[in-house]
């Protein structure tokens, strides 16, 4: 089977998995993306995933504004639309939080993480052909959360039971991930996802991988309000160096 298709049926199991999880306060909506937003994840696999790809990179989760809207990882309308050249018809939730509407590649905010990673890519590659040419994005887990005043609730928040079950999917679709994209180099975005990325790396013990973090793109991290992009772009540098791997950088402006 390609290797698109691989991923895609791994994505329909884990979405399947998930949507039979139930969470109770402080959750009141729970978005599964993989669900209503099929359409714009599978624009996406199979436009950039027709092989293996030499380095991962991981987030946690969705956020409201990127993948809640687009079905892409960190996907922020203009970049999927603009650089990736993408779109599709995406459904809605049930039940939709009114503050946290899903209008699909109509969204008018921007998801500032997702602008500012794909940004990044877009510096040290050029086109998004480029840069998919040896690398995939990837969220470990699919499911976003709101309170009830609409916050987001990431994982690591939830109570222990209902987060270890959510985990529990997610490390077997990550173990499967990287057993059908072969990477060399892990890079989580961000603390959670590369502590997950380890987990799943010690699954696969006759597999070598460079493995690393890059500082996350939230607005929500002082870190990343001073430093993107100069900061993740030494960071990642350096571990696509380790894994003996080029970024071909073009000069940053």
């Amino acid at each position: 089977m390609p290797v698109e298709e691989d991923l895609l049926e791994a994505a329909r199991e884990l979405c399947a998995e998930v949507a039979a999880l139930r969470f109770s306060a402080p959750v009141v909506c729970t978005y599964n993306p993989l669900d209503y937003a099929r359409a714009g994840y599978e624009a996406y696999v199979r436009r950039f995933a027709r092989g293996p790809r030499e380095v991962l990179y991981l987030g946690m989760n969705p956020g409201p504004f990127g993948m809640a809207q687009t079905g892409v990882p960190f996907g922020e309308v203009a970049a999927v639309t603009l650089w990736m050249g993408l779109s599709a018809p995406i459904g809605q939730p049930e039940p939709m939080h009114p503050k946290r509407p899903v209008l699909g590649f109509a969204c008018p905010r921007s998801e500032v993480s997702g602008r500012r990673l794909w940004g990044l890519f877009a510096e040290m590659y050029g086109t998004a052909e480029a840069f998919f040419a040896h690398s995939f994005v990837a969220n470990y887990c699919p499911l976003i959360w709101m309170s009830a005043s609409g916050a987001n609730i990431t994982p690591d928040k939830l109570p222990r039971e209902q987060r270890e079950a959510v985990e529990a999917a997610c490390h077997r679709h990550l173990v499967r991930l990287l057993e059908i994209l072969q990477p060399r180099c892990l890079v989580g975005v961000g603390k959670y996802a590369t502590e997950h990325l380890e987990q799943a790396a010690a699954a696969l013990p006759q597999r070598p991988f460079t493995l690393g973090t890059m500082l996350h793109p939230s607005p929500a991290s002082p870190a990343a309000n001073r430093g993107w992009p100069q900061v993740p772009r030494a960071q990642l540098e350096a571990l696509l160096r380790a894994a003996g791997l080029s970024a071909a950088p073009a000069p940053l402006s």
